[in-house]
């Protein structure tokens, strides 16, 4: 570490620089281990309520490969290049909500007839995400986190939305501050008012937040809002 030296370099000064040094050195070190303290807690939280969600909700998952196969013929499953941690592309995994060979635009509208009817409730449900619970047992993902978004969409963002890329600090999630705070999105404005949770969210850590997420994504499904 370099120091600008515009005082005299008397016995004291440079017991001063050197103790400085050591509390820059100890918030440092502390900071590293806070992060693996942080991560650690979220793993742990991804195994305890993600298995355990994976589990209850096999019922609901062989029902719903059931109603697609009703609604619409064609794949179960929707797989898609999305943005994770560090900006690395991943392949996410969804229930399939919209017909297949549907006309292509990167954003849904109100009453989308791309999307068959039990489609609607799957999303409103947010039971089109129940495959992901394979990306967060993979590690690719976090139980919450940012919104995994298309690595297309993310290009387009990342030129006129400053800072999006501060959300790629961390792993995204199923859930999240902004998927719980802000509906569903829609367009540019939509994705910068999420930005803003999502950097909130990062910077401001905690179990506590993390025990919040959840259940308020309890109470927004069994309320059947958008994310």
């Amino acid at each position: 570490m370099e120091y600008k030296m515009t005082f005299p370099i008397t016995k004291k000064n440079r017991q001063l620089i050197t103790k400085i040094d050591k509390k820059i050195k100890l918030k440092m070190k502390n900071n590293k281990t806070y992060v693996k303290t942080q991560f650690f807690q979220k793993r742990l939280i991804d195994f305890i309520v993600g298995g355990s969600l994976l589990l209850v909700s096999i019922p609901v998952m062989l029902y719903t490969i059931f109603r697609i196969k009703k609604e619409s013929p064609g794949p179960i499953f929707f797989k898609q290049s999305r943005i994770g941690l560090n900006g690395k592309a991943f392949m996410c995994y969804k229930f399939r909500s919209m017909h297949v060979n549907s006309k292509f635009n990167p954003y849904t509208q109100e009453n989308d007839s791309r999307i068959f009817p039990f489609g609607n409730t799957m999303r409103k449900m947010r039971i089109d995400e129940l495959p992901q619970l394979l990306n967060i047992l993979k590690g690719e993902m976090h139980l919450i986190g940012p919104r995994a978004e298309w690595d297309i969409l993310v290009k387009d963002y990342e030129k006129i939305i400053p800072n999006y890329h501060e959300r790629h600090t961390v792993a995204p999630g199923i859930t999240g501050l902004a998927q719980v705070c802000h509906p569903y999105g829609r367009n540019v404005d939509d994705a910068k008012k999420k930005l803003e949770y999502d950097i909130e969210y990062i910077t401001n850590w905690s179990l506590k937040k993390e025990l919040m997420v959840i259940f308020k994504t309890i109470k927004v499904v069994l309320g059947k809002e958008g994310l």
